[in-house]
């Protein structure tokens, strides 16, 4: 067992695999002698060569378009993209192929891909490096959308993406590449997918969040602790399909939720569990949901980045709302 920051658990994951399974082949952007714009796939050339690792051209649409007939032909391609806001170029690949390859040949083809990009702010970085769209993901049919809030879960969600035999955006939240450490055990072991991950047990009100907002959330949640008030964590983990099920369950005993994150709030991931917790649960609510979310804004230069992203307070202040305002 060794302390890792949630990058190296990346790391460690596509070594484990790579080794595992011939199959397995990663590509992207300076993944090879680079290890990539963040370093998360070094050494992966150097100990599986460069007919498992493939330096690609600065063309992410190419990148998206190999990937899939790769992944139609029995290889288990894990795709790199250097950031979220990358990705659209692609979009076709993903969208109309990737996505649908299942259906149109009556599952004859699968498309066993993993597409793996960094996103959200925090870093100070321009708007196309610090976009958080995975909204825009969850909406497509066929594609499952995974974002990892912690190193154990980078390691054991990464592996059952790559064993999946379905498309994967697989997204990795930046600002916590380096900066959450935890202790992660090399054994290979996958954690499962479309399931939620309960972090902190609570009796007032289930928080519902995921990638980097775990970090204020449970921040959040420990200084609502010491004034009383009891939150309930909850790591979404998998953005599509949502595990409403683990949601509701925390809902009837907390009758109270709030959905955090960056993204902007409009036609967000929140709107989507809230709306399906007021039809599905209306009547264990004993309050009005509510979301603590980006700005419908373009992601600000890093002077005014702080303005956009979500603070601790920000959580705080609308768990008490919803709290004392609603007993």
């Amino acid at each position: 067992m060794a302390e890792l920051t949630l990058l190296d658990a990346v790391n460690m994951a596509l070594h484990y695999e790579m080794a595992h399974d011939q199959s397995v082949v990663v590509l992207g952007e300076d993944v090879g002698d680079n290890g990539g714009v963040f370093r998360a796939t070094v050494g992966l050339k150097e100990k599986y060569g460069c007919k498992r690792v493939i330096d690609s051209p600065l063309a992410e649409a190419l990148i998206g378009g190999v990937t899939v007939g790769m992944a139609t032909q029995g290889l288990r391609p894990v795709a790199e993209f250097q950031f979220q806001g990358f990705v659209f170029p692609a979009m076709e690949h993903l969208v109309c192929h990737a996505a649908r390859i299942r259906n149109r040949t009556r599952g004859r083809l699968t498309c066993p891909a993993v597409f793996r990009a960094p996103f959200g702010g925090g870093i100070h970085a321009p708007e196309h490096h610090s976009e958080s769209v995975e909204a825009l993901f969850a909406h497509v049919p066929g594609l499952t959308v995974v974002i990892p809030s912690s190193p154990q879960r980078a390691y054991g969600l990464l592996l059952a993406a790559i064993r999946s035999n379905d498309p994967i955006m697989f997204f990795e939240p930046k600002r916590i590449y380096r900066t959450v450490k935890s202790n992660v055990v090399d054994n290979g072991e996958a954690l499962p997918l479309n399931t939620c991950f309960t972090l902190r047990k609570g009796r007032d009100l289930t928080l519902v969040t995921w990638g980097a907002c775990v970090v204020e959330s449970l921040q959040a949640a420990q200084a609502l602790s010491e004034i009383g008030i009891e939150a309930e964590v909850i790591d979404l983990a998998t953005i599509k399909p949502l595990d409403m099920a683990s949601i509701i369950k925390s809902i009837e005993k907390t009758g109270r939720l709030l959905v955090v994150h960056e993204a902007c709030k409009t036609c967000g991931v929140g709107a989507e569990i809230i709306s399906r917790v007021s039809e599905q649960a209306m009547c264990l609510l004993k309050a009005p949901p509510k979301r603590v979310t980006g700005t419908d804004t373009i992601m600000p230069y890093y002077r005014n980045e702080d303005y956009f992203m979500i603070q601790e307070d920000d959580i705080v202040d609308a768990a008490k709302s919803l709290v004392e305002g609603w007993k």
